[in-house]
């Protein structure tokens, strides 16, 4: 069976699909985020609780988003290399992310915090796909 993707032009097939799989990420992440809150305790308890929440829904969110972008975006299989470069690009996107939220909130005052974690997440995303097409070779 051919994936919906696979009639995209190679040129932009793996951009696409690893907008899906981020999609999902970002998904699976939000969700382990708000567990962490509710189970490690209210925002109002501190800052540090925020990110630590926010820390442990990225680094679960971590081992699918690998296996489905190798197989998925890039069409590879796991080693070394892609997994080094993956867990690069992830520490730079976390770092970015981290940098860019409080930033983005003192810049976009009007705008609704939800409405600029999207934004980050966005700009923090396609640096992140860049430094992937370094380390995974594209067989889509």
């Amino acid at each position: 069976m051919k994936l919906p993707t696979s009639y995209l032009p190679k040129k932009i097939r793996s951009a696409v699909r690893f907008m899906v799989v981020g999609f999902t990420g970002t998904f699976v992440q939000t969700w382990f985020f708000m567990l962490a809150m509710t189970l490690l305790g209210e925002p109002e308890k501190g800052v540090a609780l925020f990110y630590l929440a926010f820390g442990i829904g990225f680094v679960c969110e971590m081992i699918p988003n690998y296996l489905f972008s190798n197989w998925y975006t890039f069409g590879t299989k796991p080693d070394k290399k892609n997994a080094g470069g993956f867990l690069l690009a992830r520490v730079v996107n976390l770092i970015l992310q981290f940098a860019l939220l409080p930033f983005m909130l003192r810049l976009l005052p009007a705008w609704r915090e939800d409405y600029i974690s999207m934004l980050v997440i966005f700009v923090a995303g396609c640096i992140n796909y860049l430094i992937c097409l370094l380390f995974f070779k594209d067989n889509s």
